[in-house]
């Protein structure tokens, strides 16, 4: 019941808007090319459905290697930052500077840089670049936020530095890391497809070749489509994530 109750309401509330929006476009008689209505594309999703899953899996694939690259890169930095104020002090300039700069402008770059025969290496570096900061962030913060009374009950009792490590300041990342995850996976799922608009290329095939092939034909109730696999493709990763995080923090707080 109580599953049914928090359900419900997003449920309704969407269906609401659906109705209004095919209502609209049928007494409006808004052409289908330039707003279809949410039948027409249910329509165009179950008659393209296997092409933009196809797609819909080359996108995440790439979001996931994105995600697995940023993750590693921004943990050792953010570890090297979190022990060293000479470290963090350096290389806060240049992570700040890619957190503010649009991967678009520099995906030519980018892609000239992977090889232009290897589209989907600069889309996966573009969207690692995106799911960056996040998780640089959480990792930073969660390693300098331990509880100073312990820090200096660490250093009553002579603890090296191995230990102030492993004992205390990973312990307390550990739940600034995972809600760094969590948001870093939907940039890289928007990462990747800005950074497959960006690469001007359809060697990688993914969702966001689908909408530019479909928009430049018209086909707007297929582009709607493909926005849609991309929605519940970033929502199910964000629940997924979450879930994990629960748990993970359920189990960590009981060890």
């Amino acid at each position: 019941m109580k599953a049914l109750a928090a359900v419900a309401p997003p449920v309704v509330f969407i269906g609401l808007l659906l109705a209004v929006w095919e209502a609209a476009c049928r007494l409006l008689d808004i052409p289908s090319y330039f707003l279809p209505t949410p039948s027409a594309i249910g329509q165009a999703l179950v008659q393209n459905l296997l092409l933009l899953a196809s797609s819909g899996w080359n996108t995440l694939a790439t979001a996931l290697w994105a995600l697995l690259t940023a993750s590693i890169l921004a943990s050792l930095l953010a570890l090297g930052a979190g022990l060293s104020g000479l470290v963090e002090r350096a290389i806060q300039p240049v992570v700040v500077t890619l957190q503010v700069t649009p991967v678009i402008a520099i995906a030519p770059l980018v892609t000239i840089w992977a090889g232009l025969e290897h589209p989907e290496r600069a889309v996966i570096g573009l969207a690692a670049v995106v799911a960056f900061f996040p998780v640089f962030s959480g990792a930073l913060t969660g390693l300098k936020a331990v509880d100073p009374d312990l820090e200096r009950l660490f250093d009553l009792y002579g603890a090296t530095r191995w230990q102030k490590l492993t004992r205390l300041r990973l312990p307390t990342a550990v739940p600034f890391l995972l809600e760094g995850h969590k948001v870093a996976a939907g940039l890289a799922v928007v990462g990747a497809v800005v950074a497959e608009f960006g690469a001007g290329s359809g060697g990688s095939q993914g969702l966001a070749w689908r909408i530019l092939e479909a928009s430049n034909r018209l086909q707007t109730a297929k582009a709607f489509a493909a926005l849609f696999v991309l929605a519940v493709m970033g929502a199910g990763l964000y629940a997924l994530l979450q879930i994990a995080e629960r748990r993970a923090l359920v189990w960590w707080r009981g060890r």
